[in-house]
C-alpha cells in the first residue's frame, strides 16, 4: 500500500520556526519528485516547494522562498520542510505530495502529484 505520511505541523508564534517530515512507503520515492503543498480554510490548494527525485533540484513559491528549504534523504524515503520566519499568513494544513512519473524534476502543478498524504496543520499566531 502506498503511503505518504506528514509530521511536524503544530502552533507556533509569528517568526518562528517549525519543521515538517513526510515519510514514504510502498513505493520507491527516491525516484520521484516530491512536493509540499498547503490549504488554508477558503482557499485553493496551493504549491509550496518542490525537490526533483536527486534532491539537486529545487523549486518555491515567491511567497516562501528565501524563508522556506525543502529537502530530502533518499536512504529513509522522507523529505522536509524547514520554515522559518513564519507568517500568519502561512497557517495552512500542508501536505506531501509524489509526482506520477519517475526521474522529475518537481513542479508546480497539483495535476503532477498522484500520492498525497493526510496533511499536517501549520497555525502562525500573530
Amino acid at each position: 500500500q502506498v503511503q505518504l505520511v506528514e509530521s511536524g505541523g503544530g502552533l507556533v508564534q509569528a517568526g518562528g520556526s517549525l519543521r515538517l517530515s513526510c515519510a514514504g512507503s510502498g513505493r520507491t520515492f527516491r525516484l520521484y519528485a516530491m512536493g509540499w503543498f498547503r490549504q488554508a480554510p477558503g482557499k485553493e490548494r496551493e504549491f509550496v516547494a518542490a525537490i526533483s527525485w536527486s534532491g539537486t533540484i529545487t523549486l518555491y513559491a515567491d511567497s516562501v522562498k528565501d524563508r522556506f528549504t525543502i529537502s530530502r534523504d533518499n536512504a529513509k524515503d522522507m523529505m522536509y520542510l524547514q520554515m522559518n520566519s513564519l507568517k500568519p499568513e502561512d497557517t495552512a494544513v500542508y501536505y506531501c505530495a509524489a509526482e506520477k512519473n519517475a526521474y522529475g524534476l518537481g513542479r508546480l502543478g497539483r495535476s503532477e502529484y498522484d500520492f498525497w498524504g493526510q496533511g499536517t496543520q501549520v497555525t502562525v499566531s500573530s
